[in-house]
């Protein structure tokens, strides 16, 4: 140790008490710190340390023991880091401030406040990085209970939904059996037709429910689907509700791509994305129409489902594919997440892009899971 440090430590000791209070009448401190005491001890701890750096280097676990220390009573006090680096910035310029009036020569003194100055950037930095990892692991935390709750409810209400609803199937399929009936013995009855075709209507939305509420633990077929033959059926299907929406249709899609995957479930999305965008156009006047396109791009399937409906705003766009998110009044906010995990299942991905001209859900599969006919 050099004279210079001996001097200097000497120096600290004797000016001690007027350090301490200098720095505690300036620091920050919250009236709802519960660790009050503990920021001026650890303080006195600080400048402890400061003495032993200036008599011989530290290691780096003393450093760290008081940075760890001050880091999680930071957190559990529950106050903004900014004041605890505010807190160091002033004790290291008071220190600072002290050892430049200490009359020792200043080329002595430059290798020491280089040393200071090194230790409070040190501490500082260990303190805010465990401070830092704390929280985020509390946030992990939460947000894992979060999502655990989540989940425990979805499982509740998958449950009561799939009772309620096998109630509401069995009396629905009677009723379309008994209107089959119907049709076969009055083929010339009115209205049957649309009878028929709501009460379709109204087992897809059934159908829905009791997807979202089961778990996929059986795999479903796989067949080989023309896209193509199975969009045509669906806009088929759909056709009285297109004319009852005054909707126009324009579908073009490659006729030779073919699919290995199971047709009710992708004809379920293609189901669900068409109905939406008929009810999103319900909401504009003038001319309405929905484009439906296909074709093969990059190795993938691409099809897209665009309406010239509202836009859809950009902080829904974060959680249309959510479960029980729903814009609709009367909506059930199931439909786009059972899309997304049905598209999922067949190793595909959907996206939707949104502006003032038009909405546009884009579904790809990736060529392993197709064929393209040559």
């Amino acid at each position: 140790m050099t004279s210079a440090s001996i001097k200097l430590i000497k120096y600290l000791d004797d000016h001690s008490d007027e350090f301490l209070q200098n720095w505690r009448k300036n620091i920050v401190i919250s009236d709802q710190d519960v660790y009050k005491e503990e920021v001026l001890n650890n303080g006195m701890n600080m400048f402890h340390l400061v003495k032993r750096a200036i008599e011989e280097p530290l290691s780096e676990e003393e450093i760290t023991l008081l940075a760890h220390k001050t880091a999680l009573e930071r957190v559990k006090a529950n106050v903004n880091i900014s004041e605890f680096v505010y807190n160091v910035n002033i004790g290291k310029s008071i220190i600072i401030n002290w050892v430049n009036h200490s009359g020792i020569e200043l080329r002595d003194l430059q290798p020491i406040i280089e040393e200071i100055n090194t230790l409070f950037d040190r501490f500082s930095y260990l303190a805010v990085r465990k401070y830092t990892e704390i929280k985020e692991q509390q946030l992990q935390e939460k947000e894992h209970y979060i999502d655990q709750t989540h989940k425990e409810r979805l499982t509740i209400l998958g449950q009561m939904s799939s009772s309620f609803v096998h109630e509401f199937r069995n009396p629905l399929t009677s009723i379309i059996g008994f209107t089959k009936l119907l049709q076969n013995d009055y083929p010339n009855l009115p209205y049957l037709d649309i009878m028929q075709h709501e009460l379709e209507q109204l087992n897809y939305r059934i159908s829905q429910f009791l997807h979202v509420s089961r778990k996929d633990l059986i795999e479903s077929v796989q067949e080989e689907i023309f896209l193509s033959d199975l969009l045509e059926e669906t806009i088929e299907f759909l056709y009285p509700s297109l004319l009852d929406g005054d909707v126009l249709i324009d579908f073009k899609c490659e006729t030779n791509i073919r699919l290995m995957g199971n047709g009710d479930e992708l004809r379920q999305v293609f189901l669900n994305l068409i109905m939406n965008s008929i009810d999103a156009l319900q909401e504009i006047d003038g001319p309405r129409y929905i484009k439906v396109t296909c074709d093969v791009r990059e190795g993938k399937t691409n099809l897209e489902i665009s309406n010239n409906g509202p836009r859809i705003k950009v902080e829904s766009m974060e959680a249309i594919f959510e479960p029980f998110f729903t814009t609709k009044d009367l909506g059930t906010g199931i439909g786009l997440y059972i899309c997304k995990k049905l598209i999922e299942k067949h190793s595909g991905d959907i996206q939707c892009k949104s502006n003032d001209e038009n909405t546009t859900f884009i579904i790809r599969i990736p060529v392993k899971s197709n064929l393209v006919v040559e």
